[in-house]
């Protein structure tokens, strides 16, 4: 399992080996012990799912009280993922990176995304359809729910949208910029 550094501080790229044959391949994507070997986290509560057409914007989305760590990785389709540093104490606070994941990268590889605690996340589906899952550190907790608006103009992200106009939940179309956001 290679583990590479990314433009923020504590997000990382996650590359399981692959290991296959005329038959097909297999990977090992998760083991408590490798992953608490490179100072990652050993365990997850929860697992989520999502399915999403092109153009689905989801995020930027962060929880107080019970942050989550999330670890990412695209099943199908082409996904372009944003993390943002929420936390305050960080050099890298208010400064984002974004990736393009898709089951196999470019080169051939695996690849999952490491994002932990005290990030906001999003994802835009570039291709037709995607299936994005991710493991969580801590549980759901609704009442910490927070989002930051998606075209925050402090942030600044340019959403690779090829003149098209994300759809996004209502949830997320109330989700504030990220000056008067409610931050960690």
């Amino acid at each position: 399992m290679q583990i590479i550094d990314t433009p923020l501080f504590d997000v990382k790229l996650i590359r399981p080996r692959r290991f296959g044959d005329d038959r097909g391949w297999f990977a090992e994507m998760f083991n408590t012990q490798a992953f608490a070997a490179n100072g990652l986290p050993a365990q997850f509560v929860q697992d989520n799912q999502s399915f999403s057409a092109k153009g689905v914007l989801r995020g930027l989305h962060y929880q107080l009280e019970r942050p989550q760590g999330k670890l990412v990785r695209c099943l199908s389709g082409h996904i372009w993922d944003v993390a943002v540093d929420l936390r305050r104490e960080s050099p890298d606070f208010g400064k984002w990176a974004a990736f393009d994941l898709k089951p196999l990268n470019d080169a051939g590889e695996l690849e999952l995304l490491w994002i932990p605690e005290g990030f906001a996340h999003g994802f835009l589906v570039l291709s037709e359809t995607a299936e994005v899952l991710y493991k969580t550190t801590d549980l759901y907790h609704p009442l910490g729910e927070r989002c930051v608006k998606w075209d925050d103009p402090t942030l600044a992200i340019p959403w690779p949208l090829e003149g098209i106009t994300p759809s996004i939940s209502g949830k997320d179309a109330l989700g504030k910029t990220f000056a008067e956001a409610d931050l960690p």
